[in-house]
């Protein structure tokens, strides 16, 4: 050992295998024991505070005093006496010396130690990296809104004259039975006068199925860019469905007479065409960026060139 390595075989070599293999076994044993470093223990009890029935007492001789309020000073009285018997019991169980109970621990059901991830979450903010803060991020401008009414109403109104030729050979019946929403008369009209023409019905209904038909398609711009996949699908088919159902339901109570007219499957296939097509017409229109993603020059609608590059939707 004189240039300070130890020979090989040596009783000094022997001892420091030893002690190395005795420090690998105590580090494997209390790797093997839950939670941190300074929360391993080997113990086969855990300390619990031990059981009392003093707080059962004590709410007795308070249920006993209240009561006492509408009974007699007597129920009280005896009340008190045991809600102070019960509150010195409890205090004893805990003052001066906690009172515990020793709990067996199942050595072999130990749980598993707690992993500390190292890891941090970065948090995006608006804008940063296309980070969608609210959802949507584009939507749909009202004129294309609009123009997916307008053109839905004219599929809607084609199918229904289809179904006046078809079952009452005449155009105007779909008509009529429409302006009788508004004029309560056609609701007692003949099917001989459904089928003729009248002209202030024509105008009511013209009118009213174009402005419900405009506000049903800026709807639909405000509320398609909010379905995750298929929105002209699930919008056109969907949306005119519960609103089909929704007509059935008022409209037998406002107007019983004029609902036994209606063709409902034929009024749900007018529902769809417009649904779909007006849904498609809007889907297909321009998208336009929120105000969200935009930087504070952007939403102060200062004019920078060279210090920001323009968007997907502004003009070059």
């Amino acid at each position: 050992m004189a240039d300070g390595r130890v020979n090989p075989g040596s009783p000094l070599e022997s001892h420091g295998i030893a002690a190395h293999q005795k420090i690998a076994e105590e580090s494997t044993r209390a790797a093997a024991l839950p939670g941190e470093a300074g929360e391993r223990t080997e113990e086969a009890h855990l300390a619990m505070p031990a059981p009392t029935f003093w707080p059962m007492i004590f709410a007795f001789g308070v249920a006993l005093m209240l009561a006492g309020l509408v009974t007699d000073w007597a129920v009280s009285a005896v009340g008190f006496v045991i809600f102070v018997r019960a509150a010195f019991g409890w205090w004893h169980n805990v003052i001066p010396v906690e009172a515990h109970h020793a709990m067996e621990i199942d050595l072999q059901r130990r749980p598993a130690p707690i992993l500390v991830e190292a890891r941090s979450v970065v948090r995006l903010q608006a804008g940063e990296g296309r980070h969608r803060v609210r959802v949507p991020e584009k939507i749909h401008p009202y004129s294309a809104g609009v123009w997916g009414g307008l053109i839905g109403a004219a599929v809607m109104a084609g199918l229904a004259c289809l179904y006046g030729l078809i079952a009452e050979h005449s155009i105007w019946y779909p008509v009529n039975l429409l302006a009788g929403v508004v004029i309560p008369s056609m609701a007692h009209a003949t099917t001989a006068q459904l089928r003729a023409y009248d002209g202030l019905a024509f105008f009511a209904a013209l009118i009213g199925h174009v402005t419900i038909s405009m506000l049903v398609g800026v709807l639909y711009a405000v509320m398609l860019p909010m379905f995750p996949k298929y929105a002209p699908l699930w919008g056109g088919i969907l949306m005119p469905l519960l609103w089909s159902g929704l007509i059935a339901t008022t409209l037998s109570i406002l107007n019983p007479a004029m609902n036994e007219r209606i063709n409902w499957p034929w009024f749900v296939a007018c529902q769809l065409g417009f649904g779909i097509v007006g849904g498609y017409v809007i889907a297909r229109s321009t998208s336009i960026s929120t105000m969200q993603s935009w930087d504070f020059a952007e939403r102060a609608f200062v004019e920078a060139p060279g210090l920001r590059p323009p968007r997907e939707d502004e003009p070059q």
